[in-house]
C-alpha cells in the first residue's frame, strides 16, 4: 500500500506512473491540484504559489482598490478560472432545459480566416458568447441546450440511450448572430498534466501521424497549425478541443481574456466587437491588466501540476480490458506513452515517460460529433484526442462522469458509441464484443 499525504493509494505502479516523475498518488478530491514540490526550486516556490493564486482568485472589476485582481470584462462569462475548472477538473453542460452555462462556453465564428490563419470572428459578438457585463456594460446574450435523446443497439441486443445538443441563443444583445455564423459547445477541459504535453516533441507527435498512415487503417491524424503570438509564427498546436493553442502560457492568455475580459502581453485589447459601443466605452486603468511576471506565474502553476496515478493496475477485468483496448485500435489515436524531450522552460519537464493515451492530433470523427467549425487547419469534423490520464477520478473530484466536446457522454460507453469517421472500425469492435469484454475496457478506461 502507497501512501502520500495520509491519502490511500489504490496502485502503486513504479513501471508506469502516468506523469512520469510528475505523477501523484493522491486518489482524494484534491488530487487535480497536487503541485510537484520536489521539483519546483527554492527560487520559484513564490511563484508556484503566486500563480496558484491567480487561478484561484476571483476577479473584480477595474478600477479597484486591489488593483493586482481587477481587470474583469467588460464581457466576461466567468469570474475565477476554477469556475469552470472545479477543484483543476473538467466542466459539465446543464442537465435541465434553461439552465445556465457554468462551466461550458459557446465558440463562433463566420467563414473564413483572420489575418493569422484562425477562424474570423462573428462580427458582432466575437469568438465566443460573454453572458455577462460589467455595469454599465450588457451581457452579450444566453446560449441554452436542449437534450435530444436517441438510442443505440448493440449487435448483442443491448441498448444504450444517448443524447445530443441542440443550442439556442436567446436575449442577443446587438441583434441576431450573422447569417453564416458556425457556433460549437465546448466544456472547460482539466489543468492537470499540461507542462508534460507541451514538452513532447513536435517530431515525435508528426511521426505518429506518419506512422498511422502507414498503418493503413482508416486512422490520419493531422497536427494542428496555429498562431504563435509570442513566436509570431504558425507552429502545432496542442491544447483545446481542436488543438488551436500552441502552449500553455497562450493557453491561459486566451481564457483571461475570452472568459474573463483580462489583458495581458499577448492579448492586450478588450474584446470589444465594434457593434458593442458600450463595451468600447468603458474605461480601465491601463492595458494590459496582467503584466509578463503574472501570466508566467500562472503557467509555472500549471507546469508543476502532477498527474494522478492509475489506480487497480493488477486486476483482472482493467489487465483484459486494457489488451482489448490495443487489440479493436482504440490505441492507434489514444498512445499509452509518449516521451517529454529538452524543455527550457522548466527543465524538470525533460525527459519524462510519460502515459497520457493521446496523440495530441486532430481526427476526422465523423458527422455525428462534427460542430461544423474549422480551427486553424482543423477542420469542423476533426477533434484533438483528448488525454485519457486522470479521468477515472472525474466522478469523485468533479461529482460526474460527462465526456467529450460538449458533455454529451454520460460515461466512456457513450463516449465511444459516438466515435466515428476515422474512429469506425475501433468503435464497431468495440461494438460487437461480447458485453463483459465491453465492460472489461470501461473497467480500464476508469483506471486511468
Amino acid at each position: 500500500m502507497c501512501t502520500l499525504g495520509g491519502s490511500v493509494a489504490q496502485a502503486c505502479a513504479t513501471d508506469e506512473k502516468a506523469g512520469g516523475e510528475f505523477t501523484t498518488l493522491r486518489q482524494d478530491r484534491a488530487s487535480y491540484e497536487e503541485i510537484v514540490w520536489d521539483k519546483v526550486a527554492d527560487s520559484q516556490q513564490s511563484a508556484v504559489t503566486a500563480g496558484r493564486g491567480f487561478v484561484r482568485q476571483t476577479w473584480v472589476v477595474s478600477p479597484s482598490l486591489t488593483p493586482d485582481v481587477a481587470g474583469l470584462g467588460p464581457t466576461y462569462n466567468r469570474p475565477s478560472c476554477i469556475s469552470c475548472h472545479p477543484h483543476n477538473g473538467r466542466g459539465k453542460p446543464p442537465e435541465v432545459q434553461g439552465e445556465p452555462m457554468r462551466s461550458m462556453l459557446v465558440r463562433l465564428s463566420v467563414p473564413g480566416l483572420d489575418n493569422v490563419g484562425g477562424p474570423r470572428h462573428e462580427p458582432a459578438y466575437g469568438d465566443q458568447l460573454n453572458e455577462f457585463g460589467v455595469p454599465g456594460v450588457p451581457g452579450e446574450g444566453e446560449a441554452r441546450i436542449e437534450w435530444v435523446s436517441l438510442n443505440k443497439t448493440l449487435p448483442d441486443g443491448e441498448i444504450v440511450a444517448l443524447r445530443q445538443p441542440k443550442v439556442t441563443f436567446h436575449k442577443l444583445a446587438h441583434g441576431p448572430l450573422d447569417n453564416s455564423a458556425m457556433s460549437s459547445l465546448r466544456v472547460a477541459s482539466v489543468m492537470y498534466g499540461l507542462g508534460l504535453l507541451e514538452a513532447v516533441p513536435e517530431k515525435d507527435i508528426q511521426a505518429i501521424a506518419d506512422e498511422q498512415r502507414r498503418e493503413g487503417r482508416g486512422v490520419a491524424g493531422t497536427a494542428n497549425r496555429v498562431w504563435d503570438v509570442a513566436k509570431q509564427s504558425s507552429v502545432l498546436g496542442r491544447f483545446g478541443w481542436k488543438a488551436n493553442q500552441p502552449t500553455v502560457r497562450q493557453q491561459i492568455a486566451a481564457a483571461l481574456l475570452g472568459d474573463m475580459g483580462i489583458t495581458t502581453p499577448l492579448f492586450p485589447k478588450p474584446n470589444c466587437p465594434p457593434a458593442q459601443t458600450a463595451c468600447i466605452a468603458q474605461k480601465a486603468d491601463t492595458h494590459p491588466e496582467l503584466n509578463n511576471e503574472t501570466l508566467d506565474q500562472m503557467a509555472l502553476y500549471h507546469y508543476m501540476l502532477a498527474v494522478p496515478a492509475r489506480r487497480d493496475v493488477d486486476a483482472l477485468a482493467v489487465k483484459h480490458g486494457e489488451k482489448l483496448f490495443t487489440e479493436i485500435g482504440c490505441s492507434s489515436c489514444h498512445r499509452s506513452s509518449l516521451t517529454t524531450g529538452d524543455f527550457p522552460a522548466l527543465p524538470a519537464l525533460a525527459g519524462q515517460l510519460i502515459h497520457p493515451y493521446t496523440d495530441l492530433l486532430v481526427h476526422d470523427m465523423g458527422e455525428g460529433l462534427a460542430d461544423g467549425r474549422p480551427d486553424g487547419i482543423a477542420s469542423g469534423r476533426q477533434w484533438r484526442t483528448p488525454p485519457l490520464w486522470g479521468t477515472g477520478l472525474l466522478e469523485k473530484i468533479n461529482e460526474h462522469t460527462t465526456l467529450l466536446h460538449d458533455g454529451r457522454a454520460r460515461g466512456p460507453l457513450e463516449a465511444i458509441l459516438w466515435h466515428d469517421g476515422e474512429a469506425e472500425d475501433a468503435r464497431t469492435h468495440f461494438e460487437n464484443l461480447s458485453r463483459a469484454d465491453r465492460e472489461a475496457v470501461i473497467s480500464f478506461l476508469r483506471s486511468l
